[in-house]
């Protein structure tokens, strides 16, 4: 008798997700490494291919890929000039982390940990404590941010060791509790345009005789958003942050090392029902699921109590072709988030885990309406969302 045969290729290994680089080659990495550079204690320089330098400037260009980069010499010849320079002459990009996303990137930046340990996994995510999803980026609703987030920022540690430590970038993010509990420590100047923010990062780092300073560029993001990654209004973006580069780059003070990266790229999905499925109008999708977090290429399933099993074949059965399905611990045990999660961040994290591979997203129409009509998107683990340059300028 022949066996019956599966009526859909099989669905994607967990293993065959590309984990980012924790530990030698990620967003996380960076700042602990320039602080070793600078004898900060505890701090270890985990990129291996970054020689220290005395003053250290991170300018984070929010939304700007390594494969968008690349893609548009003309709109940006100046940071195309530097490709070759990216992580320490090598060429080569660093990973962003997983999610691919704004809040959990810029903690792991400013904490130098991965999401697992420093509990930021996502765009929104459940907070064991009240069972509500929580937008981690507008910190909706409000909880104590110290305690989401208790581990210090590498440059509060700088700033205890003597460094001179400064974050510069637009005053709407002074006082916000992304910024307190992932990018805090020294001083935080606020200024509107790009320009002012590129003099006062000079004068910045020329403050000290060991200085780490770190400035933001929101629009690249925002632009691609709204219009998508091939639209004038993004290229428009493209031209002026690399002016502002060059800008920075060429006010460099004495024995300075400025790293242009980013906290995720992007990817434009059509907008039809084969690449865009609708979770509020899936029946199947929906079955047994009390929340849905995350976002559209990044989700994280909170299963009603015992239907954990359930909602892990279903949406396996579902979208096992298109996305990476996996059970919170699978997830963990592949280092989706890192070498290890910290207890806190157990239960914020999805029952169930679907991070794309296609060109594909999980919308939901009527719970997301703003973010379901985004062109740009991001958050998964493919070269396009994970992979972020790290250029380098040296004085």
């Amino acid at each position: 008798m022949a066996l019956p045969t599966w009526d859909h290729p099989e669905p994607l290994a967990i293993d065959s997700a590309p984990v980012p680089e924790y530990g030698a080659g990620s967003l996380a990495d960076v700042l602990p490494t320039l602080a070793a550079g600078m004898s900060v204690p505890g701090m270890t320089a985990a990129i291996p291919e970054l020689a220290p330098a005395d003053r250290n400037c991170v300018f984070l260009i929010d939304g700007l890929g390594w494969e968008q980069l690349r893609a548009h010499p003309d709109e940006a010849p100046f940071m195309t000039s530097l490709l070759a320079s990216s992580r320490g002459g090598t060429g080569r990009p660093i990973t962003a982390g997983y999610p691919a996303t704004t809040a959990t990137s810029l903690a792991s930046v400013g904490t130098g940990l991965p999401p697992g340990a420093h509990g930021l996994p996502g765009y929104t995510a459940r907070n064991p404590a009240t069972g509500e999803l929580m937008n981690q980026l507008r910190w909706n609703p409000w909880t104590d941010p110290r305690a989401w987030q208790p581990h210090p920022t590498i440059f509060q540690l700088a700033d205890a060791a003597g460094v001179h430590t400064a974050q510069v970038s637009s005053p709407t993010f002074q006082n916000t509790p992304l910024t307190k509990i992932a990018l805090s420590g020294g001083t935080f100047h606020g200024r509107l345009s790009g320009e002012e923010r590129m003099d006062l990062a000079a004068e910045q780092l020329a403050a000290g005789d060991r200085s780490l300073v770190y400035t933001y560029y929101a629009e690249v993001d925002g632009k691609g958003h709204r219009f998508g990654i091939d639209s004038d209004p993004w290229r428009g973006q493209l031209m002026y942050v690399d002016r502002l580069v060059q800008r920075l780059a060429e006010q460099l003070p004495p024995r300075s090392a400025l790293y242009v990266t980013a906290d995720h790229g992007m990817i434009d999905i059509p907008f039809d029902e084969q690449h865009r499925i609708d979770f509020d109008e899936d029946w199947e999708l929906r079955a047994g699921v009390a929340l849905l977090g995350g976002e559209g290429r990044a989700r994280h399933v909170y299963a009603v109590p015992g239907a954990q099993a359930d909602v892990l074949a279903c949406w396996r059965e579902v979208l096992g072709e298109q996305f990476w399905i996996a059970s919170r611990d699978e997830a963990i045990a592949a280092g989706w988030f890192g070498p290890h999660v910290d207890e806190r961040v157990y239960a914020r994290l999805g029952d169930v885990i679907a991070a794309a591979r296609d060109d594909v997203l999980i919308i939901a129409s009527e719970r997301e309406p703003k973010e379901s009509a985004m062109v740009g998107n991001h958050g998964s683990m493919t070269p396009v969302e994970q992979l972020v340059p790290l250029l380098q300028v040296r004085s």
